[in-house]
């Protein structure tokens, strides 16, 4: 399948569309919604990991000034639960049950006329505990695991045979902590009915799916829910799933009947819309005394909680990342008494990509061959799995690029080799990949009698610029200015969306949009076909395009007419086409669908006296594929960076390993990267368009995090001559 080709609207770097109402304050973001006659909603949380709940003690909230309503899994309706999506099972229903799964598990909702009164008067409610004792450590062999929960192990060859005949081997361990997605915006819910229609205001990366979902948990038809969410404030993965405050609020707004709003608090967002899992990696590598591969075995095992599913493969790109004839994969969960996991900013890759990439180096350094050219032979341009073409993989440029622009070759091997006063200095890299992922998509694409256009999806921007790069598309393939159309998004009643997530969306919906605007100028030209007052009469409607407005004849940009000019003749008012994207098939192909390549490189100084880390300098190159808009996907690069500077160093989400409770549950003691943390970041595109489909893209939003925190833990080894393999890495580990 033959890409677009670019005309002038798309790949340069254009303003944000959305960006004046964010920087003026305008932009409606969840929690910044109301309606006449809301009450509000408090959420009351166990005090206890595990065990049931013995007794509530509802009476004294239930008579504080302006209470309305207490639920608790005693007067709580009974509501069905959400379906499996791509991502897994939804999450357990609120107060169906006595039983106590973990700490800040939402055990009673207080509604009242303020949100003042309701907190107030949440603290007001008691629970007796029969309580038991908690399955808190990973790798406690109590705790239940899942073994090959999602299918995705691997085999290819005999990895254990050629690890006990490689001439070189070498066997580590690597752990992950939990990380919390804290995005900025509190997550907010506000939900209204009418009768059996309910409307709901949410933080969410996938309307579609909040309605369907809202529909199976009341027993509605999904024509009776609305979600809207024309601004989210963050997710990074938060807002894929409907968490059980979603379902609670509207279960409130239900019974009293009246519109109730809930914004969570900060500590509530550490154990109310989930976090990356912690993880345990083992891995063993094989190669020849030359740096090829002959074998990789990478098993996992990562948190989960007591009733729920998250999808998270660690090591499953592993079986794909480079040449080598013998690898095995295997993922394991264990259940724990811990709040749901779930996907943060790349899951599963993250984690994945930071054990295997860190092995590498300490292979590259036990066989004395540059980092860079170990990871040049084994590069593959086929896919291992299937032996198929990759449908665009530059990574080969993103290396040559990267270290060129990095000053690679300035580097001397050997580790503490390098320094400048007290300080030591490391240069580490890293390959990164995030694998295609896609859904299917629909949009709608309507030109109207002023020759401007409007084009719809349910989609959802979270900050990465869906807005804008549609708006851009759309003018590409529609001829007209980019003030002439409008992208609309974030309404569950308009067509169907996948989830902004998985660098899925850019390309997924990119591609339903270029159909609905190839169908819409079909539908002009076949209009014009049999027009005899048309100068386009008889022209074959596939061989149009349009420019600045005009339609005509492919490379006849003389001979056409406009929009407006056809909708009058006719009597019409506006035109609409209706598109949609389905992920393609690699054996219909002939290829195997790449995700997003990239090479990283960093600079680390460490204070040789007090272990003080601090990050220097990061080049990132990306191939991700044609680039819509190269500043909005330098943004996302440089967001993800930024994520996996606070991986590699800061992020940890401490649990009391007695209690369950975390003990950083708020932003004084959660540590994040910020400004003083983060050098000038060098990110620069390589490539070209993707061959798998229409419009060439590649997602960028996940990639940008992969492959930094190895990046850093390979320039720490560099600098201090210490290899770290447990994250984050901290100044006590150095010293």
């Amino acid at each position: 399948m033959s890409t677009v080709e670019s005309r002038t609207r798309i790949g340069a770097g254009v303003n944000r569309v959305d960006g004046p109402r964010k920087v003026t304050g305008t932009a409606p973001y969840p929690m910044d919604f109301s309606v006449p006659g809301q009450a509000y909603g408090a959420l009351v949380q166990s005090t206890v990991a595990a065990g049931r709940i013995v007794r509530m003690h509802t009476e004294a909230a239930e008579a504080a000034p302006g209470v309305i309503s207490v639920l608790t899994h005693e007067n709580a309706p009974k509501v069905g639960t959400g379906p499996t999506t791509v991502l897994g099972a939804a999450p357990p229903p609120p107060l169906r049950n006595d039983r106590i799964l973990h700490h800040g598990q939402h055990i009673a909702f207080v509604v009242a006329d303020t949100p003042e009164q309701a907190t107030a008067a949440a603290r007001l409610v008691r629970a007796d505990y029969e309580a038991t004792e908690p399955l808190l450590d990973l790798q406690d062999p109590r705790a239940e695991q899942l073994v090959d929960p999602w299918g995705t192990d691997t085999s290819r060859g005999d990895a254990t045979a050629a690890l006990k005949s490689a001439e070189v081997t070498l066997q580590a361990t690597y752990t992950t902590a939990d990380n919390t997605n804290n995005p900025l915006g509190l997550f907010a819910t506000l939900a209204t009915w009418e009768g059996d229609t309910l409307t709901v205001h949410d933080t969410s990366q996938w309307p579609s799916m909040v309605r369907t979902t809202l529909a199976t948990v009341f027993g509605i038809p999904e024509s009776s829910v609305r979600v809207l969410v024309p601004y989210v404030g963050g997710g990074f993965g938060a807002g894929l799933r409907v968490w059980p405050h979603v379902i609670l609020t509207a279960m409130a707004a239900r019974m009293i009947k009246r519109p109730v709003k809930l914004v969570l608090t900060r500590p509530q967002m550490f154990t109310s819309i989930g976090h990356r899992p912690s993880g345990v990696q083992w891995l063993s590598v094989g190669a020849t005394r030359d740096g090829e591969l002959v074998a990789l075995d990478h098993r996992s095992l990562s948190s989960l909680s007591m009733e729920d599913n998250d999808y998270e493969p660690f090591t499953s790109a592993t079986s794909f990342a480079y040449r080598c004839p013998d690898v095995i994969t295997q993922d394991r969960q264990a259940r724990l008494n811990v709040a749901v996991p779930t996907s943060m900013r790349a899951p599963a890759e993250a984690q994945g990509n930071f054990a295997l990439e860190s092995a590498l180096d300490e292979l590259a350094h036990q066989l004395r061959i540059d980092p860079v050219e170990l990871r040049l032979r084994n590069h593959t341009d086929v896919d291992p799995r299937n032996g198929l073409p990759w449908s665009g993989k530059a990574l080969l440029e993103c290396y040559e690029v990267g270290a060129r622009r990095f000053g690679w070759s300035d580097r001397n091997p050997e580790p503490r080799s390098m320094r400048d006063g007290n300080w030591l200095i490391g240069y580490g890299m890293a390959s990164a990949l995030f694998p295609y992922f896609a859904q299917p998509c629909a949009a709608q694409a309507t030109v109207r009698r002023d020759g401007s256009a409007l084009v719809r999806s349910a989609a959802a921007d979270i900050g990465t610029g869906t807005y804008t790069v549609m708006a851009q598309l759309a003018a590409e393939e529609l001829g007209l200015p980019l003030d002439q159309v409008r992208f609309d998004l974030g309404d569950s009643d308009m067509p169907h969306s996948m989830m902004a997530g998985g660098s899925g969306l850019t390309g997924a919906l990119g591609n339903a949009v270029h159909d609905a605007c190839r169908r819409l100028l079909r539908q002009f030209a076949e209009l014009a076909h049999d027009d005899a007052d048309s100068p386009l009469r008889g022209f074959p409607p596939d061989d149009m395009e349009c420019t600045d407005g005009r339609i005509h004849p492919t490379g006849r940009p003389d001979l056409g007419e406009t929009y407006a000019d056809i909708l009058a003749r006719h009597g019409l008012t506006e035109l609409t086409a209706n598109g949609n994207s389905t992920p393609p098939v690699p054996t219909e192909l002939g290829m195997s669908l790449a995700g997003a390549y990239g090479a990283k490189f960093v600079e680390v100084r460490v204070d040789a006296e007090l272990g003080l880390i601090r990050v220097a300098r990061v080049v990132s190159v990306i191939d991700g594929g044609r680039i819509l808009n190269e500043k909005t996907a330098r943004s996302q690069i440089i967001g993800g960076t930024v994520g996996g500077i606070g991986m590699a160093l800061f992020e940890d989400t401490a649990t009391d390993p007695r209690t369950g409770r975390i003990a950083n549950g708020t932003f004084a003691d959660y540590l994040v990267a910020v400004n003083a943390d983060i050098p000038d970041l060098d990110v620069v595109f390589v490539g070209e368009p993707d061959r798998a489909t229409a419009t060439g893209t590649k997602g960028v939003g996940e990639v940008g995090l992969v492959g930094i925190a190895a990046a850093i833990a390979n320039a720490v080894h560099h600098a201090t001559g210490k290899r770290l393999r447990d994250l984050p890495i901290t100044l006590d580990a150095l010293l």
